[in-house]
């Protein structure tokens, strides 16, 4: 009875190891199918059906692979040789490399939808405030400078622009550390007119520009939310006036930096224009040089393949995310 207990005993061992040969191979290969898929950061493509698609979700996969293999000096000199730009740090160059294979692949025969998330402008705000070289965590912030770049995303030209400087009622004499910071002078507040006056010139000068007539899109974009939900929250609350509608939804340029190139570098201002090879332009913190410096990394990012879209907006003084409806992907006639 024994003999026979341990004869079916190893029967099941036998089997189930065969069974297990036959079924890992299957899954492991799988696996790496689905890794090669996420690679092509793409979507299934309709091209007729799976078979099409499938090979250019493979030849962008292959591609994509070669190039993580590849060095710095290897993707600089491929970017030279397809007349793209060079500057910038290893993550950014690759990821430079993969998008124009992306859209050499794909665009010829599939054109993404136009969506409303698809703008013909940004405008590009940052502010300037009054400061404290230690702010008590009381310390009202009030804002001295009011800049907008207006900048066409299909020839990434700034068009135009609104600028005003404005006087601050809460804390009327700037501090020495303010001034020495953004550049601002007491002399140039004392000039300016207060806030509500600025905020209605800049609904009107945006007025002027097209801006809700609906024969063209725009989007704000900011160096992070602190502009927003900091800075402009607060000057409407002490001023008793309602939080502008256009500033509710903006484009974070920041957190697209950081998800697009996945760079080791950071994401300050300076940190974001080194990774790309650039220098900065102007003079730190005064609010319409550091408007010119992100609008240039919106630039990049728009030239690279980042398609730029509302990803935050203001709720009740919260910033929250904004996730948009994925683009539809449609063939071509």
């Amino acid at each position: 009875m024994l003999n026979e207990i341990v004869l079916v005993g190893g029967l099941i061992f036998v089997f189930t190891l065969l069974y297990l040969s036959f079924l890992l191979p299957s899954k492991m290969i799988g696996n790496e199918e689905d890794n090669d898929k996420e690679n092509t950061s793409t979507k299934t493509v309709g091209r007729g059906g799976g078979g099409a698609g499938d090979g250019v979700l493979r030849e962008l996969a292959l591609t994509n692979g070669q190039i993580n293999r590849m060095n710095k000096e290897e993707v600089r000199q491929k970017l030279e040789e397809l007349h793209l730009e060079t500057r910038g740090v290893k993550e950014v160059l690759k990821k430079r490399l993969k998008s124009y294979y992306k859209k050499e692949k794909l665009y010829p025969d599939v054109k993404l939808s136009p969506t409303p998330e698809r703008y013909d402008f940004l405008l590009v705000i940052d502010f300037e405030a009054t400061c404290m070289e230690e702010n008590p965590p009381d310390f009202q912030h009030e804002i001295i400078e009011f800049p907008i770049l207006l900048v066409n995303t299909e020839t990434l030209i700034v068009e135009d622009q609104f600028h005003s400087y404005c006087r601050p009622t809460i804390n009327p004499i700037l501090t020495p550390f303010c001034t020495k910071l953004t550049g601002i002078t007491q002399k140039m507040v004392d000039r300016a007119p207060e806030f509500p006056q600025v905020l209605e010139d800049v609904l009107d000068w945006m007025s002027s520009k097209g801006y809700g007539m609906g024969h063209s899109r725009y989007a704000v974009a900011t160096d992070g939310p602190w502009d927003m939900c900091r800075f402009l929250y607060q000057q409407c609350l002490h001023c008793g006036i309602p939080y502008p509608r256009p500033f509710r939804k903006w484009i974070n340029v920041k957190k697209h930096f950081a998800n697009f190139y996945q760079t080791k570098g950071g994401t300050k201002l300076q940190e974001m224009l080194a990774s790309l090879g650039l220098k900065f332009e102007g003079k730190p913190h005064s609010g319409r040089d550091d408007a010119v410096n992100i609008a240039r990394i919106a630039g990049r990012l728009i030239q690279d393949g980042c398609e730029l879209r509302v990803n935050e907006c203001l709720n009740n003084g919260r910033v929250e995310p904004v996730v948009p409806p994925r683009a539809k992907l449609s063939v071509s006639n």
